[in-house]
């Protein structure tokens, strides 16, 4: 084998790893979010920027807000789900580059004093940890169903603030029955990768 990884946590991770679409009703506690969260804190970003910001959606009445936002398609499963998780990306992650980044405090004046440089990285990076924190979600045995069907300014209306663009929602849990559609294909290395 040419990876490192056992076999079944590449499974776990990304082979047998799918969206889901139904779950069961078991709870997902704060405890596990917590150790999702304390493992994809560490996945590489730029100056070691963390603009990933987290809103778990948990009460129902936070739920009757959030279900009417998203698109028809997606409410009856976000209104099913155990966990729901609103990611976003915080467009002042800049204050804390200081501290996050010591190698070069100077980044957050020399590189993002500009609201438009600030989005424009908030939102890479942010993107990227999303997909940490998806493959987090399945570290922990959980299936996550990431979706951008929603009203992106409903929702930062109504859960953030102009400083925070919504990127995607994510129910969480253990899947449920027929939570699954067919395995769609994927690209092959041949389609993907250039060698120069």
């Amino acid at each position: 084998m040419s990876l490192v990884l056992d076999p079944a946590a590449q499974d776990l991770l990304f082979r047998e790893a799918r969206t889901a679409n139904t779950f069961t009703d078991e709870p997902v506690t704060e405890e596990q979010m917590q150790a999702i969260y304390d493992l994809v804190k560490y996945g590489p970003t730029a100056f070691n920027q963390t603009p990933l910001r987290v809103t778990l959606v948990r009460s129902p009445e936070a739920r009757e807000r959030l279900v009417p936002l998203m698109a028809e398609g997606n409410r009856p499963k976000t209104a099913a789900a155990p966990l729901v998780a609103i990611l976003a990306a915080d467009n002042e992650f800049h204050e804390e580059l200081p501290a996050l980044f010591p190698a070069f405090p100077a980044a957050k004046d020399a590189f993002f004093s500009q609201r438009a440089a600030r989005e424009g990285s908030a939102a890479l990076n942010a993107a990227l940890q999303a997909g940490y924190f998806i493959v987090g979600v399945r570290a922990a045995g959980l299936a996550a169903g990431p979706m951008t069907g929603f009203d992106f300014e409903g929702v930062r209306k109504e859960f953030l603030d102009d400083d925070h663009t919504p990127l995607m929602i994510v129910n969480i849990g253990r899947p449920g029955p027929d939570a699954w559609y067919p395995r769609s294909p994927r690209l092959s290395y041949d389609d993907v990768v250039t060698t120069v």
